[in-house]
């Protein structure tokens, strides 16, 4: 067997982003790609999904932001893939694709000496999964050549929200072509003009390369952000943790920037296989399928003399009447409407709620963590009141708090608690009180989910007021920022 058949291929999950798009839904601490838009699973699983059974599950790699780790662990665990901790690699913050792959890149040279990559975005859609994997195939191929493939999609109408590559001469493989240009997002009539040439592609953010060659291409256009990246891994691998500070002075950049727009040896691969990106909420509503009246409505939803709507509830009863080209998207703490086509308006609408210090723009009511969920059921001056979840095995941090005191009500499962000097149990319907500064901890030591209601007191009631003393995930900073409490 030679060497181009024995090299190993691993798809590489670009999971980082936040997904401001398609805010309500989607917000930096559960971004897109852990949110069920289109189907039962979350996007994060249904792009791991579709790449079976042409590539084994062992053999995917993900790179995202540290906060979502435990997380996106948790679905690959309820869709059975056991995903091994070094093939999760986090960034601890995000600086555009460059140096994503390039950390990935990086990261499976440390134990084989090449492979073929496969980089995915984990937040897009595609329906022609067969298509999809036949593409891949030959991707792979033009990758064994050493050539960089990136997919263009061909343009089915003339989109002004995608960025576009021209292609130029065609290869022998798969109808390649050679690349001419990368176009930023065109206006209206010069889209028209790409899909009447024939020749030009949505840029699709899908790549296949060599690790060797992408390498390669960082050494002659990129050296400093290869030899940076270096040094921060070395860093790593020395037992040292990569702060954040460090990792922000690389320069945030996208591949395409970066290599693609550089390289000689870049290809595009013309691909139709029903590929979305889901980057708005108008781009949702053209890939589902509608009613009768060309609506999409998802929930508890009455409508009457509505038409050309995206409609999505949550927790309550929606009615629309007499509505036309609108998305109203409802969540326990936001409703979000909008006219259909300026829903890319989205990404300044969150930008303004974060200058205004609203909560809204980060985080749900209902809050992910390491250990299990947490839900704002009430809140009101001083005090606050949650449903607490804790999955089976798991436990908080032991910890305290300066200026607020806690009540604990089991409604479900059973609770270990530590409490100062005393560890006892607590079961449905008992309870317990947990003053200012005394040490506690809550664990779920059986085998279905713990629920407590936990009501808190007191004139500070924020996330960061912890102080922890012991914790299995590694969080033992004195607050949290409200990402890992």
């Amino acid at each position: 067997m030679d060497e181009q058949q024995e090299i190993k291929i691993y798809p590489v999950l670009l999971a980082g982003g936040s997904g401001s798009r398609l805010w309500p839904i989607s917000r930096q601490l559960f971004p897109k790609q852990l949110v069920s838009l289109v189907g039962a699973d979350s996007m994060i699983q249904g792009t791991i999904k579709r790449l079976f059974p042409l590539l084994p599950p062992d053999s995917v790699y993900i790179v995202c932001g540290s906060e979502h780790y435990y997380e996106i662990k948790r679905h690959l665990k309820a869709i059975d893939i056991a995903a091994a901790d070094h093939r999760i690699i986090t960034e601890p913050c995000g600086r555009n694709t460059a140096p994503a792959i390039l950390l990935a890149t990086l990261t499976i040279l440390q134990t084989q000496s090449d492979a073929i990559l496969l980089i995915l975005p984990a937040d897009h859609v595609i329906s022609d999964v067969v298509g999809f994997q036949e593409r891949l195939q030959t991707a792979i191929e033009l990758a064994r050549r050493n050539y960089l493939v990136t997919f263009g999609i061909k343009p089915a109408y003339p989109e002004t929200g995608y960025g576009y590559i021209e292609g130029a001469k065609q290869l022998e493989v798969g109808g390649a072509l050679t690349i001419k240009r990368f176009v930023e997002k065109p206006d209206e009539k010069t889209a028209q003009r790409y899909l009447e040439a024939g020749n030009f592609f949505w840029n699709s953010g899908m790549f296949a390369f060599k690790a060797s060659v992408i390498v390669e291409e960082f050494e002659t256009f990129q050296p400093d952000l290869l030899h940076n990246m270096r040094e921060l891994m070395a860093h790593a691998a020395a037992g040292k943790n990569i702060s954040r500070e460090h990792y922000e002075r690389l320069p945030e950049i996208s591949i395409d920037y970066a290599i693609m727009e550089k390289t000689e040896r870049g290809v595009v691969l013309p691909s139709d296989f029903g590929w979305s990106d889901i980057g708005s909420w108008k781009s949702l509503y053209d890939f589902l399928p509608k009613d009768e009246n060309h609506n999409v409505v998802e929930g508890d939803v009455i409508l009457r003399d509505t038409h050309d709507c995206l409609i999505k509830g949550h927790s309550r009863l929606i009615v629309a009447n007499g509505l036309k080209n609108l998305v109203v998207v409802e969540t326990p703490d936001t409703v979000f409407i909008s006219d259909l086509e300026k829903t890319q308006d989205v990404k300044s609408i969150v930008n303004e709620l974060k200058a205004r210090g609203r909560k809204e723009y980060q985080a749900h009511t209902t809050v992910y963590r390491p250990w299990g969920t947490y839900t704002i059921l009430e809140e009101r001056g001083d005090t606050r009141i949650k449903r607490i979840v804790v999955y089976p095995g798991a436990k908080l941090s032991h910890q305290m708090h300066y200026h607020r005191s806690e009540h604990w009500v089991v409604v479900q499962g059973t609770a270990k608690i530590t409490k100062g000097d005393q560890i006892f149990f607590l079961r449905e319907n008992e309870s317990t009180y947990i003053s200012k500064t005394t040490p506690h901890r809550l664990e779920n030591p059986g085998k279905i989910p713990l629920h407590i209601i936990e009501v808190q007191l007191g004139y500070y009631l924020e996330e960061d007021d912890i102080v922890r003393f012991d914790d299995d995930f590694g969080r033992m900073e004195t607050g949290g920022g409200g990402h890992l409490s």
